[in-house]
Order: C-alpha cells, then sequence, then structure tokens
C-alpha cells in the first residue's frame, strides 16, 4: 500500500487548516504530522509540504525539513499567505522552496491566502516599501475560506493523481 505524508509548519492555524483539507480529501494511507514530528521521512510515495510565506520564502524551520528529504522523494508543496493568491511572493517561496529540493521530484503546487498576525502587518506597515503589501494582508483575513479548503482537497487529489497513488 502506498503510504503519503502531509507535513506541516503552521504558526497562526492557516497552514494547518490547509493541511487538514488535503490529509482529508486522501483516499489512501496516509498520516498528518508537524514538521518537528517529521523524522523519519523515508517509506512515503508522496509528501505533501506546507508552510506560511515568510519573508517571502521558506522559514528556517521548513529549509532543514527539506535537506533531509530522500533523493527522487515526489513532494508537493503548499503555501499559505496574505498576498493575493497567484502574487509574486507566493511564487517566490515556492521557488526557494524547489531549489532547495533539486533532488526530488516536484508533483504539484498550492498556493492559499491566510489571516496576518497583527503585528506583523503594524510592523511592515511603518515602511513604505511594504504599503501595497499591507493592503493586501488586511484583506486576508477571513482566509482559508471554505472555498480555499475546497481548492486544497482538489489540489490533493490532482497531486496524487500525478503521482500516481
Amino acid at each position: 500500500m502506498k503510504k503519503v505524508l502531509v507535513a506541516f509548519f503552521s504558526q497562526t492555524g492557516n497552514t494547518e487548516k490547509v493541511a487538514r483539507a488535503i490529509c482529508d480529501a486522501l483516499e489512501c494511507e496516509k498520516e498528518i504530522r508537524r514538521i518537528d514530528e517529521t523524522l523519519p521521512v523515508e517509506g512515503y510515495e508522496l509528501i505533501f509540504c506546507g508552510f506560511p510565506v515568510q519573508a517571502h520564502s521558506v522559514p528556517a524551520q521548513v529549509v532543514l525539513y527539506l535537506k533531509k528529504l530522500p533523493k527522487d522523494q515526489k513532494v508537493a508543496f503548499f503555501t499559505t499567505h496574505g498576498s493575493l493568491r497567484g502574487g509574486s511572493l507566493p511564487r517566490q517561496a515556492l521557488e526557494d522552496a524547489m531549489g532547495l529540493t533539486k533532488h526530488a521530484k516536484i508533483v504539484s503546487t498550492f498556493t492559499c491566502r491566510g489571516r496576518v498576525k497583527e503585528e506583523v502587518i503594524a510592523a511592515l506597515g511603518k515602511k513604505p516599501q511594504h504599503e501595497a503589501w499591507v493592503e493586501e494582508a488586511h484583506s486576508a483575513h477571513e482566509h482559508p475560506t471554505t472555498a480555499d479548503l475546497e481548492d486544497a482537497a482538489a489540489f490533493a487529489l490532482e497531486a496524487c493523481r500525478k503521482a500516481r497513488i
């Protein structure tokens, strides 16, 4: 039986909600774990790896995890962020994650908006270069929505299809 792991790092609960929607949609043997609870990582046909976009990139805890993935491991990335969906900042974070896993086989990616901590918005709001992002982040306060979680479930099924699970 093919096993799938949904591994995630979450600080506000956004990424965890998406991870649970992904796991619930899977129709195979599956496990869900926080990134700091996921060793060993061998023995999974596919690993879904989720994280919040931080400073346009991958959080340090996730970087360490990605470096431990086995060669040729099939991976599907998902992120949560305060930016508009399809924007350059979440795309940059996914590109960074893919660069860290050149030895893996990236099956698919998914991004989802999520509520941003008010203290983060307030701190970045003091800098004029972040003005546009602050507006985007304020508009993400209701996310992830039911529709976002349905999209995450559809992503999970499509990633499994691509990975032939």
